[in-house]
């Protein structure tokens, strides 16, 4: 529901995907190589990656606060712009570990960037994941509002 602009933390950018626009390659950001775990696989694998919610954000969760309602699981998100660099803190149940997973690849992939790098995130992001067809119209949907949701947020706290 709404954006956090922090000054909490100060990192600099990671210079991860420059040679991209700013935003990895979609190869790079599941980093694939070219045998190995299928991308779904992968993604289930970043589900275990996803740190825990910040303990200052636990009150405004049990509120109901920061909810992405359009995902059917529930999924609460926090994004902070913090000198310059984007930070998405999340909780996600890990009896969903597809969403679990897609939040933790954008979370580990977008630390550190820039507004305008996030700003760049095709739309289709999961189309050229090739994971659309995988995960069905539904969690398809529900996965899409959660990157609109951060690019949004991204964009409000920049400003």
């Amino acid at each position: 529901r709404r954006s956090t602009a922090s000054a909490r933390r100060s990192r600099p950018a990671s210079s991860n995907g420059d040679a991209h626009g700013g935003f990895p390659s979609v190869d790079d950001l599941l980093d694939v190589p070219g045998i190995g775990p299928t991308r779904l696989e992968t993604l289930l694998d970043y589900s275990k990656k996803l740190p825990p919610l910040p303990e200052r954000y636990e009150a405004e969760k049990q509120l109901g606060h920061n909810r992405v309602h359009e995902c059917q699981t529930p999924v609460f998100l926090w994004v902070e712009v913090d000198s310059g660099g984007v930070h998405i803190h999340a909780d996600v149940p890990r009896e969903a570990p597809t969403v679990r997973g897609f939040i933790s690849l954008l979370a580990r992939s977008l630390d550190g960037q820039t507004p305008d790098a996030v700003a760049r995130i095709p739309s289709d992001l999961l189309d050229q994941l090739g994971l659309s067809e995988t995960l069905g119209m539904t969690r398809t949907q529900g996965l899409t509002a959660i990157l609109h949701r951060i690019k949004r947020s991204v964009a409000t706290a920049a400003t």
